[in-house]
């Protein structure tokens, strides 16, 4: 049923999703008394009182949303109000000719299907709302006594002083002023390996300080700020989305109108009241209205089954008309975490190496110190003491050996220890050196999904031949995990807002995009694309909340499994609105034609439930889809 409200907003109110609730509840104890009342007829035949009785009180738990979303609908006209009249119509006459099944079991699809679509709205609002929670924060703002004082970020002002300390978010868009540390920029740019920020250097609001003690000059606050224009961006992408809307639904007026006037004509030629109700009955669009909702269930549901969770029906059916990818970089192609990738050493034996780089590793939250300390099992940590970590530098400490360093280029000069010539490479690069003497270079990356080509190549064979890689990483790593990968087309060093335009020049060139992210850098996209798609593992929540579909084990072959399952829905739903449209048009006619006989009705109900059946069968011929993940190696 449509929720009570004058205007459509662009997202639920706590009132209509509260309604929602109550209507689907309603639904479920009639569902249940359906059944009861069907299995009762089944076991006695002869005790039709009680089966009807119970059919009844089905109907009429439906019949108090269904009667008021009608009336409703009469007084504020609108198009989901016009199939609600529909409904309310069909109900009535159902209930003429004490079709009491029918009259039950249609509001009831009506409901489950309305509430189904509603849940793509709601999570428009879930997404908005993790992002406003990402932007409120605290802020040390610096006195002009030099003093500090703990603020809401929400009161800060272009021109404020901020202090930053390690673990603190940076509470706006600003400019270093003094300080050295490394941010985690990820939230913004989706970027995986730190960035390290210095005076001069522009910084945005949402990174997090991983260490060191930065202060800053804010620049940009509030709407002005980075994530100000991602909030209010989405919020514009959200109501430029037009809204999806049902065939039937699209030509419900004419049809009702069709309907009326066709049972007039049959009265006033026949004069048969039968033959008018066999008109109405048969006329009630049970099986065209189910055949939508029912396809979609069922591919809900097996894409469930295959790891793959969809928040919307209506995206099952545009995913079978993409024409092009549009795919983030870290944690979609890639695994998002950096991984030791080589050692550029003259010491042979690795080991002993690995074990004093994971130890000193493990005494700092520094993202590259992570990825080392875990090369090692804890177990097999060196014993270490007078810990003291460089700020931006990296790790000192004393073993049994003597002084152990971890870190940059910069801390080795600071010690006075001569280190080799720096590797050229993209991505970080940590030094070691033990009791004076330089060990090693250890080069760390961001590693490519080994899935990742299979996807996209499997991608291209489907259709979408067309595959931008969007990314807010540098040109140089970018242009090389494409060509790993098999993508020709990048755009590097991409904020939200050049997503989002990129995304939305792709819709007007005419192409019809899926866009796979899983970073709050990637939402605004996510729901400008056609079908947005998120990663669930370890994927941004604001990014999930955005997508409109989630793969929970984000293996990349899962989006070949997700357009041809769409696909098959598509087909499906093709052979559920022949049969519904078809077969009701058939009853119409036999009916108008008074061909039905003296029980015209009942038969008309009768033939009517069957091709009920017929498209709830067809639905879950699905069922059977079946995709299991083979093996890499199988896979070529």
């Amino acid at each position: 049923m449509t929720t009570q409200t004058a205007a459509a907003p662009s997202m639920l109110s706590t009132a209509e999703q509260r309604s929602a609730a109550r209507q689907l509840t309603l639904a479920m104890l009639a569902l249940g008394l359906l059944g009861l009342g069907l299995v009762w007829r089944w076991l006695s035949p002869e005790q039709t009182g009680v089966s009807q009785l119970l059919l009844g009180l089905a109907s009429l738990l439906v019949a108090v949303p269904v009667m008021r979303s009608a009336w409703y609908s009469l007084r504020y006209p609108s198009l989901h109000g016009i199939t609600d009249q529909l409904i309310a119509l069909a109900m009535m006459g159902a209930w003429a000719t004490g079709d009491l099944l029918t009259a039950a079991l249609l509001p009831i699809i009506m409901i489950f299907g309305h509430v189904l679509e509603e849940r793509s709205v709601i999570g428009s609002q879930e997404a908005i709302h993790a992002l406003g929670r990402l932007t409120r924060s605290h802020a040390r703002k610096v006195q002009a006594d030099g003093s500090i004082i703990e603020i809401d970020n929400a009161t800060l002002k272009a021109g404020d002083i901020v202090e930053v300390r390690a673990g603190d978010r940076v509470p706006a868009d600003g400019r270093v002023l003094s300080g050295q540390a490394s941010l985690d920029t990820a939230p913004i740019t989706g970027e995986s390996v730190p960035l390290e920020a210095i005076v001069g250097m522009q910084v945005f609001g949402g990174a997090i300080n991983l260490d060191g003690l930065l202060r800053l000059e804010v620049t940009r606050t509030g709407n002005e700020s980075t994530l100000g224009k991602v909030i209010a961006l989405m919020q514009s992408a959200e109501r430029s989305k037009p809204p999806i809307t049902r065939l039937l639904e699209r030509y419900a007026g004419s049809y009702m109108v069709l309907v009326l006037l066709l049972a007039a004509v049959t009265w006033f030629v026949t004069n048969d009241a039968q033959a008018m109700l066999a008109v109405l009955v048969a006329a009630c669009p049970c099986a065209l209205v189910l055949s939508a909702p029912a396809t979609a269930i069922a591919g809900i549901a097996v894409a469930a089954r295959h790891g793959i969770l969809i928040r919307s029906s209506a995206f099952l059916e545009e995913l079978a008309d993409l024409t092009s990818l549009v795919v983030d970089k870290t944690g979609t192609l890639t695994f998002g975490t950096l991984r030791l990738q080589s050692i550029d050493s003259p010491v042979e034996d690795r080991s002993t190496l690995l074990k004093l780089a994971a130890s000193l590793g493990s005494a700092s939250s520094h993202p590259v110190s992570r990825a080392l300390a875990g090369l090692v099992a804890q177990e097999h940590f060196l014993l270490l003491s007078d810990i003291r970590e460089r700020q931006g530098l990296g790790v000192v400490a004393m073993t049994e050996q003597g002084e152990a360093a971890l870190g940059r280029p910069e801390l080795f000069a600071q010690l006075g220890i001569a280190t080799s010539t720096v590797p050229v490479h993209d991505g970080p690069i940590a030094g070691l050196a033990l009791d004076g003497r330089f060990l090693a270079w250890l080069l760390l990356a961001d590693s490519v999904k080994p899935e990742a080509r299979f996807a996209m190549r499997e991608l291209r064979e489907l259709g979408l031949g067309r595959q931008l890689l969007l990314t807010g990483d540098r040109q140089s790593v970018a242009h090389s995990l494409a060509h790993e990968v098999g993508i020709s087309d990048v755009e590097a060093q991409a904020l939200p807002e050049d997503k989002l335009n990129r995304v939305l020049t792709e819709i007007d060139n005419g192409f019809r995009p899926m866009v796979v992210g899983d970073g709050i850098n990637d939402s605004l996209a996510l729901k400008a694309g056609v079908v947005g798609v998120a990663m669930g593992a370890g994927g941004a929540d604001i990014a999930l909340a955005s997508a409109d579909i989630v793969l929970i084990g984000s293996d990349l072959r899962r989006l070949g499994t997700c357009v041809r399952l769409s696909r098959q829905c598509r087909q499906t739903l093709q052979v559920n609105v022949i049969i519904g449209l078809g077969w009701t048009l058939a009853i119409v006619a036999f009916a108008a034609f008074g061909w039905l006989g003296a029980a015209g009705a009942m038969i008309a109900a009768v033939l009517h439930n069957l091709s009920t059946l017929l498209v709830l069968g067809n639905a879950g011929r699905l069922l059977r889809f079946q995709e299991p993940l083979l093996k890499l190696k199988e896979e070529g």
